[in-house]
């Protein structure tokens, strides 16, 4: 979206005016502008408009019509809400919203603790540790189960224990015992935004090591896990500001920190920068060995490089607070002369080295062992040279000759290649403080601090190197799933685990589905089910597969996911054929996935009483892509808004009257949108469980998550995923044991939202479940059946304002006629369970050192998906042009843009 604002019309103060076509206008009141972007929070965009207008905060209701669409009103609820409003409006400058509500301004609003903000202090990555198992027996088949890894589900005498009583997580201990001083422990102080103090102590059975990469690292140096913790300050805001500024200082960067107990992800408040004055990290280096030799040296039979060690001494000069440019500087004085003594070889070559980047030369080591080493330039016929060799006498290594004037004029700078070590040293320092590093960035940075220029195939090759150092093998990773899988289904007994390798023991899938998130679908979702894809983003591109429902408050919630070598029909099939295993088939489930990947047949095949449905994310985002001029009437941009009242209308003239819209703005719309089956996507005729209402990326969850972890290896990634599902459960448990309503909150605020409509209708009542109620229509309201001939009520699950005005007549109970999904009830026992940690598993071993009695899974063999290298084709036929038409907004005709319109209107 080229726009980074929209500018909302805001009105008050009027009163709608119903025409005689149906459609509706606003007269009367006052108008004032206001600027959002897409990050703007809602509730930061009603405390504004309750404060310009003088209306209750409680009370105030915003609403606007979708583009192109003057009949039908649509309310802002919440934060989904607005970025819909947003996108709806995608090609439009301006938007008219309506404010309506009770007057008087509450200041006190402004340092309302509810109005809190969150930061998070720590996000954790579950330690991963290096466990050995018995080999499981391998069939010879073409998709081989390791291991299904299955336990019995914990028995509930009481389906609806609260969320307090809860046990707490206790710390697991390491394999062979830890010693007591061993043991870390954090407490984080929370802010809830009732105001009340949340103490959470969070304990990792970890011995602490310094040195991550060090060759005697031991399992207590493994990769660490801590819990999340959020930290909650009140939020002072600037009623001078617009909502778009309050966005911006609300901004986070993400970013690991490397510390005693591994990486975790740390979320970096922009606004608290003083605060975290203790664990911010400036741009040093530390604990570098470097060593500069030149590859095309390294064949001369007569040149020794400088020794890749890594365990060679720091350099000389360091300071965590020391930049590069002054460190580089400090290194100028690690060589002085003759009689300068060291040590050991070791000190000598390192200081030498430090010696040449920082004076910029580059030289070879004629002699290079335990008692001398001599180096001369590397420039032929240059006159610079040092020896330097072991002296009984002093007990050192000393300096004995050395000529320090270069006649070369700097040649041999131009030829410098920096040593392996050396440059995956410097890599891991900046992957420590940003791990999203991207290779351009660091050799820039490189470039800049020391003067070398790299190639990108260089410092992808050393990023390669040091994220291996700092996470362990990416290849030895995959030989650690079966114990990983065994840990999982020991910590989270009723959880369903399969792993499936080929007949030459390559990964091949992995499915899990944890007993917390299957209790929690089968107790307290609809039977809803979203199906999708994201990329793990991995090295041998793996793919992610997802099933993920809604709970009461149509939150996203993470059921099942599997990880594949690649995405096809037979993994998706295998992957519903465990999904049915894993959950109970006695209700028919609804699933709903993007169309272009064509599950339906796969889907239908595996669960054969099943309904279907297209994603309305995928199927707007694919009807934008497909939108082709010329356009009339209201525009391209009202297109999108229609499309989804169109799959949103209730009944099939409702349904008519929106794609007779859309043909009348573009006629290849109208025919892409009537090609994609409405049957599967339109309320009108849809059979199955209603979902249209969903127009946001279910998969986006996962999406988020993986690409907060995509550099780590796949045990990693796993654990990282369980760790980030716990947190969410957690963290809903604890939201949902503070709600005093009978419904989810976005429910319940739009059951209030039909009351007023009810007021003042007349109920006539023709049996004890039958009624008539009449407002500009005659509506039938059964409440035995949950019905009204207006359709509200079956389509959305809360009564319509129909039936609410016979509840009021009747003294009847409207929450008594509350789809059961959406009580906070309902919800709490969706929360119920907990998802367990599991116990450590050590760091990845290098390549090559293998457990020989752990059951060997390879990586997957596979290239690169096609849709990165396939070549553009031409749908067009031989001669014509595949540019898209110019159509101009001003005449509406091709050829030009409005700049360029010379039409007389």
């Amino acid at each position: 979206m080229a726009r980074g604002k929209l500018i909302l019309i805001c009105q008050s103060g009027g009163e709608f005016v119903t025409n005689e076509d149906g459609s509706m206008s606003y007269t009367g009141g006052e108008a004032h502008a206001v600027d959002i972007n897409r990050e703007t929070l809602f509730d930061d965009l009603k405390l504004k408009l309750a404060e310009m207008w003088n209306l209750e905060y409680k009370s105030l209701s915003i609403k606007y019509f979708l583009p192109g669409n003057k009949q039908t009103l649509i309310t802002l609820s919440n934060d989904k809400d607005l970025k819909r409003m947003y996108d709806f409006h995608g090609s439009s400058v301006t938007a008219d919203v309506f404010a309506m509500g009770r007057t008087g301004f509450d200041r006190e609003v402004l340092n309302n603790g509810k109005r809190a903000c969150g930061i998070k202090l720590a996000e954790t990555v579950t330690p991963i540790a290096a466990c050995t198992t018995s080999a499981a027996a391998c069939h010879a088949a073409t998709a081989t189960p390791v291991a299904t890894y299955t336990t019995a589900a914990p028995t509930h005498a009481n389906s609806s224990t609260s969320p307090e009583a809860i046990t707490p997580l206790t710390a697991v201990p390491l394999p062979g015992g830890t010693p007591a001083d061993s043991v870390r422990s954090v407490q984080a102080t929370a802010k809830s935004p009732t105001g009340a103090i949340i103490n959470s102590n969070l304990s990792s059975a970890y011995t602490p090591t310094e040195n991550l990469d060090a060759a005697n690292s031991s399992p207590s140096g493994s990769v660490a896990v801590a819990t999340d913790a959020t930290a909650h300050d009140p939020t002072i805001i600037d009623m001078c500001s617009t909502p778009a500024d309050t966005v911006k200082k609300r901004r986070r960067t993400a970013s690991w920190k490397i510390g005693a107990n591994g990486p975790a992800i740390v979320a970096v408040t922009d606004y608290v920068e003083e605060k975290r004055k203790i664990t911010s990290r400036k741009k040093n280096i530390q604990n570098l060995s470097i060593a500069i030799v030149a590859d095309d040296l390294k064949q001369q039979g007569d040149i020794v490089p400088c020794e890749d060690d890594p365990n060679s001494s720091p350099f000389l000069a360091s300071s965590n607070d020391v930049p590069p440019d002054k460190l580089v500087e400090s290194w100028k004085a690690g060589i002085v002369g003759v009689g300068q003594e060291f040590k050991g070889v070791k000190e000598f070559r390192d200081a030498l080295q430090k010696y040449a980047i920082a004076h910029r030369f580059m030289y070879r080591l004629k002699k290079n062992d335990t008692n001398r080493a001599s180096g001369i330039c590397a420039a032929q016929g240059c006159s610079w040279r040092i020896h330097a060799s072991w002296d009984s006498s002093s007990q050192s290594f000393r300096i004995k000759k050395m000529n320090k004037s270069h006649t070369c004029g700097g040649e041999s700078w131009k030829s410098a290649h920096p040593s392996k070590n050396w440059l995956v040293s410097i890599i891991k320092e900046k992957l420590r403080d940003n791990p999203h590093h991207k290779p351009k960035e660091i050799a820039n940075s490189i470039l800049k601090d020391f003067g070398i220029e790299l190639n990108y195939t260089q410092v992808w090759r050393g990023i390669e190197d040091a994220r291996e150092q700092l996470l362990g093998s990416y290849k030895e990773a995959y030989n650690q799933l079966p114990e990983l899988c065994e840990k999982m289904v020991e910590a989270n007994a009723g959880s369903f685990v399969k792993l499936c390798t080929a007949e030459d023991k390559r990964f091949q899938r992995l499915f899990v589905s944890f007993h917390a998130s299957i209790y929690g679908f089968e107790n307290g979702c609809r039977p809803l089910l979203f199906l999708d894809t994201t990329s793990l983003k991995s090295k041998y591109h793996e793919i992610l597969l997802t099933a993920s429902a809604l709970d009461g408050d149509d939150g996203i919630f993470p059921v099942a996911f599997a990880i594949v070598d690649s995405e096809n029909d037979d993994n998706w099939q295998w992957f519903l054929e465990q999904l049915r295993s894993a959950i109970s088939t006695s209700r028919s489930i609804t699933f709903v996935s993007d169309r272009e990947k064509g599950l339906k047949k796969v889907v239908l095949a595996v669960f054969h009483n099943a309904g279907y449905g297209y994603s309305i994310y995928h199927l707007m985002e694919n009807f934008k892509k497909n939108l082709r001029g010329p356009f009339h009437g209201d525009g391209r941009g009202s297109l999108p808004g229609t499309f989804v009242a169109a799959a949103q209308a209730v009944r099939l003239d409702g349904f008519r009257m929106c794609t007779e819209q859309i043909k009348r703005v573009s006629s290849k719309a109208y025919d892409w949108v009537m090609q994609i089956e409405p049957e599967y996507w339109t309320n009108a005729v849809f059979k199955g469980e209603r979902y249209n209402h969903i127009t946001i990326n279910v998969a986006e969850l996962f999406t988020n998550w993986i690409d907060e972890m995509r550099e780590l290896p796949i045990i990693q990634k796993i654990e990282a995923l369980r760790s980030k599902m716990m947190e969410l459960l957690h963290t809903r448990q604890i939201e949902a044991s503070r709600w005093s309503t009978k419904l989810t909150p976005s429910k319940e605020e739009k059951l209030h939202e039909k009351t007023p409509k009810a007021n003042g209708l007349k109920v006539l009542i023709s049996s004890d479940t039958l009624f008539e109620v009449h407002d500009d229509l005659i509506n039938v309201v059964d409440i035995d059946k949950w019905e009204c001939s207006c359709l509200g009520w079956k389509a959305t699950g809360l009564p319509c304002h129909h039936a609410i005005a016979v509840f009021n007549s009747t003294g009847r109970n409207v929450y008594d006629y509350c789809s059961g999904h959406f009580t906070a009830d309902s919800f709490r026992l969706t929360y119920s369970e907990s998802i367990n940690p599991v116990s450590a598993i050590l760091k990845p071993l290098s390549d090559g050192k293998t457990a020989l009695d752990s059951p060997q899974v390879l990586p997957p063999c596979t290239s690169r998906p096609p849709s990165q290298h396939r070549e553009p084709t031409s749908t067009k036929p031989e001669g014509e042009s595949n540019k898209r038409p110019v159509s101009c907004t001003r005449c509406k005709e091709l050829g030009h843009n409005k700049s360029t319109c010379k039409a007389d209107l």
